[in-house]
């Protein structure tokens, strides 16, 4: 499996643009079709499985990319990915500062069935998968790429650190925005942390929700994406329409229809996924291999990083 999958990604970033948009646009469809970049897009445009495995970081959307902590696109957790290897630091030092939250789970049967389902999915494909990609590309590019896609998620930020009441860090956020944008070369890198001291305000709906009372109900694990609950998951829709990449399929590309348009949407978000997922494998097998009781740890644990991220 990991051959197959180096060997479908060698051929994909083999693609080169051209003048013409027809030829280009006439390789990305032929690539969409090959069996490969199909499964990547069914799989990986829901794994924001990754989330949970570094329960600590980021928005709830970007988050979940990491292992099965929740969130959309960037939130698809910008908001809640954490910054590189910092994520699970962070969640222990969470651990001992929080109380544990009382959990609602009265579907706790099949929040324990999902879990298993979600396991054995990193087991069989987004492992290999990832394990495949990290050998053509280097750690280096892959953090590029995680950093390009945090910064186009700015408006996700944006939107709830103003919807907090947080002007002071929704303006972090746009001067942040603004300088990874043009200086660190649309995002790959971050001169706003290294030179000014800039750090991330990762914000999602959900913690928005969280702000103003509403509590997080009954807890709730979702397929592929993970540990969540009813006031995130519900926060996931708003969410979805302040990431940038839910467009992709408006952007008109000519010789393609509307189904092509939206199955390189997916294409670009499977990617993201796969990426973020590539810089978390070890942190997930660690904590695998840590828990005496997988689901109540990782439900436990998520519950309490979204209390302390709501009260931050």
């Amino acid at each position: 499996m990991t051959e197959y999958c180096v060997a479908s990604l060698r051929s994909f970033l083999e693609l080169r643009l051209y003048d013409d948009p027809k030829p280009c646009t006439d390789n990305i469809l032929t690539m969409i079709n090959r069996q490969t970049f199909v499964l990547f897009f069914v799989i990986f445009s829901f794994s924001s499985f990754f989330g949970c495995a570094t329960v600590g970081g980021p928005s709830q959307v970007e988050s979940q990319t990491l292992l099965f902590v929740q969130a959309p696109g960037d939130t698809l957790n910008d908001a809640q990915v954490p910054e590189e290897d910092e994520g699970f630091d962070a969640f222990e030092d969470e651990f001992t500062e929080a109380g544990i939250p009382t959990v609602s789970d009265p579907l706790s049967a099949y929040n324990r069935a999902m879990t298993k389902f979600n396991d054995k999915f990193f087991d069989m494909l987004l492992s290999p998968a990832s394990r495949g990609y990290s050998a053509v590309v280097p750690e280096g590019g892959r953090g590029g790429v995680r950093r390009f896609f945090k910064n186009l998620f700015y408006p996700l930020r944006f939107t709830n650190n103003v919807l907090q009441v947080k002007y002071e860090q929704a303006a972090v956020e746009t001067a942040r925005f603004l300088v990874n944008s043009t200086v660190g070369l649309l995002g790959f890198f971050d001169p706003a942390k290294e030179w000014f001291d800039l750090e991330a305000y990762p914000e999602d709906f959900g913690q928005t929700l969280g702000f103003y009372g509403v509590g997080p109900g009954f807890h709730l694990v979702l397929p592929f994406l993970g540990p969540s609950n009813l006031r995130d998951t519900i926060g996931l829709i708003p969410d979805a329409y302040m990431i940038p990449t839910t467009y992709l399929s408006a952007i008109q590309i000519s010789g393609t229809s509307e189904s092509d348009r939206v199955l390189i949407a997916i294409g670009v978000e499977s990617y993201r996924r796969l990426n973020d997922a590539s810089l978390s494998l070890e942190e997930y097998e660690s904590l695998r291999r840590d828990a005496l009781d997988l689901y109540t740890f990782l439900r436990d644990a998520y519950e309490r990083n979204r209390q302390v991220k709501i009260k931050e």
